[in-house]
C-alpha cells in the first residue's frame, strides 16, 4: 500500500450505509474509508467541519474514528468537550507507548464516535520520512471503523499534503477571505503535484516531469495542467496512465463562514478556476453560513449538530455529509 498514487477508490465512490449491530459492514479484510479535511490556512474551520461531520456520521449508525493529525497544535478535542490532559493521544502511538493505533482511541459523548487526540506536548519531528507516513496510513486503514476522519494541521508540509491526497475523500475547506482562498489554491497546487509525482515515480516520464517543472517558466508552462500536456507530447504512452491516476483525484470544496450570496457563488468560481488551472475537478459540495450558533457551540465544547441541531449551520453540515455519502 502506498500513501499517494493510485487511490483505493474507483472514480465511482462506493456509498456507505448505516451499519446494523450484527451486519459486519467491514470484515477483517476490509479497511475503513478515510476522509481528510485540509485547507492550508489556520482558523478556517477545519476542526469544526471534521468534528461535526464525524458526529453526523456516527449519529446515522456508522462506526467513526476522528483523528487530530496535528503534530504541534492539536485542539480538535475542544470541539467535542474532551479534555486534552491526562489522556492517551497520538504521541503514545508514535513513541510506542501503546501497542497499536486503536489503543490511542478514546470514547466521546457521541455513541459510535471515538477520538484520537493530536500530539499534545510532542516536541520531536513526527513522521519525517515517507516510509513512516506510509506505515501510519496503513495503521489508519486497519482501524475497526466504517469511516476515519482526519483533521489535518494548518500549513503545507509534506506530511499534511500526503495525508490529504492519500485519503479516499479529500475535503478542502476555505473561507471567503482572500488570504484563505490564496492558501487553498496553494494547498491544492501542492496536492496536485504530490499526486502527479507519485503517478510518474519509477516510470520513463519521471525525469520529463521533473525537467518540465524545473523549466516551467522557460517553456511557458503557466499552469500545473500544462505539465500534463507537456507529458502527453513527450511521453504519450505514459501520459494516458498518468491522466487516469489524476482523474481519480476529485477533492470536494466547502466554503465556510459565508455571509452573502456573492460569497456563496464564489465557490463556483474557485471550482472553475481549479478546473482550468489544475485540470482537477473540484466539487463544490456546499457552504456553511456565518452563524452565531457555531461559536457558541465551540465555546460550549459541543458539536453544533448536537448543541444547536435546528441551526442553519447544523443543517448545512448534514447536507454536506449526505452529499458525500450519496455521490
Amino acid at each position: 500500500m502506498t500513501l499517494i498514487g493510485t487511490p483505493r477508490r474507483s472514480p465511482a465512490r462506493p456509498r456507505l450505509v448505516a451499519a446494523q449491530p450484527s451486519s459486519g459492514l467491514h470484515s477483517a479484510t476490509q479497511s475503513a474509508s478515510v476522509w481528510s479535511v485540509g485547507g492550508g490556512k489556520g482558523g478556517i474551520g477545519k476542526s469544526f467541519i471534521a468534528s461535526n461531520s464525524a458526529t453526523v456520521l456516527a449519529r446515522i449508525g456508522l462506526r467513526v474514528i476522528l483523528i487530530d493529525v496535528d503534530f504541534g497544535g492539536a485542539n480538535l478535542h475542544t470541539c467535542l468537550g474532551v479534555r486534552g490532559s491526562a489522556r492517551v493521544n497520538l504521541s503514545d502511538y508514535l513513541e510506542d507507548r501503546v501497542q497499536d493505533l486503536e489503543a490511542a482511541a478514546i470514547e466521546t459523548s457521541v455513541p459510535g464516535l471515538r477520538l484520537i487526540l493530536g500530539t499534545l506536548g510532542h516536541t520531536g519531528t513526527a513522521l519525517p520520512t515517507r516510509v513512516q507516513r506510509q506505515q501510519f496510513v496503513e495503521a489508519i486503514r486497519t482501524l475497526p471503523a466504517d469511516v476515519v476522519v482526519l483533521d489535518l494541521a494548518a500549513g503545507m508540509d509534506r506530511s499534511t499534503v500526503d495525508f490529504f491526497v492519500g485519503a479516499d475523500e479529500n475535503l478542502l475547506v476555505t473561507t471567503p477571505e482572500p488570504t484563505a482562498i490564496e492558501n487553498a489554491y496553494a494547498f491544492l497546487r501542492a496536492s496536485f503535484f504530490r499526486r502527479l509525482a507519485a503517478a510518474v515515480q519509477g516510470t520513463p516520464a519521471e525525469e520529463r516531469v521533473k525537467e518540465a517543472w524545473a523549466e516551467r517558466d522557460e517553456r511557458g508552462l503557466r499552469a500545473p495542467a500544462d505539465i500534463v500536456r507537456e507529458l502527453r507530447r513527450s511521453e504519450p504512452g505514459e501520459a494516458h496512465r498518468v491522466e487516469r491516476v489524476l482523474a481519480t483525484f476529485q477533492p470536494r470544496l466547502v466554503l465556510n463562514q459565508v455571509r452573502t450570496g456573492e460569497e456563496v457563488r464564489l465557490g463556483f468560481s474557485i471550482s472553475s478556476m481549479c478546473r482550468r488551472y489544475f485540470g482537477v475537478h473540484l466539487d463544490y459540495i456546499g457552504y456553511i453560513n456565518y452563524d452565531d450558533c457555531v461559536w457558541r457551540s465551540i465555546k460550549d465544547r459541543r458539536a453544533l449538530v448536537i448543541a444547536y441541531p435546528q441551526s442553519d449551520g447544523a443543517l448545512y453540515v448534514r447536507q454536506i455529509v449526505k452529499k458525500m455519502l450519496d455521490n
